[in-house]
């Protein structure tokens, strides 16, 4: 487990380590860290296809992210609300910024095609099935463990050169304890859950380490513990993210840090902008802190976790 853990920690220590300057690069690296999350998803869903008793299976998924779901997320509520209540931090109005992804359907239409991606691979799985006796889910696997070493390393490129130093992030005290919150509280929701859906400690810490990443959690999880309980963090993160779009509106004026935590690692790109939209430019700094924290913490935690 632990040649493993290095093996995959690798590409994204590599990744880290190589600055890049040029806009285009950078512009090259974000298309290709898109390209390579659909590529893995579409594979994933191939993956299911191949399971004995789809159905059954996929029946069990739902159930699993919906036990996972409901129980980290009122501890979620609770850590940020506490901290809420005991922050001086509070959103103020501003127009939108000017280069920010459009509005909150868009970006709810963003991640369901995430979604999407899975389904039509499982989709085509089933497909292909009938003709290849088991060939095309043979290869998917070993594809998408090549298609994740990439996409690590793309990560940790888009997260050395993400225009924060560590040195700034890390002096963010409101980003800096929010993102602990999120985790802590996380972590303690896998731990609670893990019985409840017949994992070991380590494993149901891992579910709840995606903090809301989930086109990587769900791919991490796979790699080590197969398609189905991949697509339980999958779905888990996902309804984070969107439920996280529905409540950052309604309680950003009221508890901003609550708002802003609670999308998780999403804050520095999805929920961004609506946590920029409804509690104005004041709250984006700390909003990117959080996610990038978030987003730097959940590979190796993951990672470290299943290597016991």
């Amino acid at each position: 487990m632990l040649a493993g853990l290095l093996l995959i920690l690798l590409p994204l220590i590599v990744g880290y380590l190589v600055p890049v300057r040029h806009s285009g690069v950078l512009a090259t690296i974000d298309r290709g860290v898109n390209g390579s999350v659909y590529v893995i998803l579409f594979l994933m869903g191939v993956s299911l296809a191949g399971l004995e008793d789809l159905l059954g299976q996929l029946s069990q998924m739902s159930g699993q992210a919906a036990t996972l779901f409901a129980i980290i997320t009122p501890l979620n509520l609770l850590a940020l609300a506490w901290l809420s209540r005991r922050s001086r931090l509070r959103a103020g109005q501003s127009p939108r910024l000017p280069d920010a992804p459009t509005s909150t359907g868009a970006a709810l239409l963003g991640s369901l095609s995430l979604a999407g991606v899975v389904v039509l691979g499982t989709l085509c799985g089933v497909a292909a099935s009938h003709w290849s006796s088991g060939v095309v889910h043979a290869w998917a696997e070993p594809l998408a463990e090549w298609t994740l070493y990439l996409l690590l390393a793309l990560i940790g490129c888009q997260l050395r050169n993400s225009g924060m130093p560590l040195k700034q992030i890390l002096l963010n005290r409101h980003g800096l304890v929010i993102a602990i919150s999120v985790a802590l509280s996380s972590l303690l929701g896998g731990l609670l859950a893990a019985p409840l859906l017949d994992l070991r400690w380590n494993e149901g810490l891992a579910m709840a380490a995606g903090f809301g990443w989930y086109s990587l959690s769900g791919i991490l999880i796979g790699d080590q513990l197969g398609p189905v309980l991949g697509g339980v963090a999958f779905f888990n993160d996902l309804a984070r993210e969107l439920f996280a779009f529905l409540l950052i509106p309604l309680v950003i004026h009221r508890a901003a840090p609550l708002a802003i935590g609670y999308g998780g690692a999403t804050s520095m790109d999805f929920t961004l902008p609506v946590i920029q939209q409804h509690g104005g430019v004041a709250c984006v700094p700390i909003a990117i802190v959080n996610g990038f924290l978030l987003s730097l913490l959940s590979p190796p935690l993951i990672l470290l976790l299943l290597s016991f």
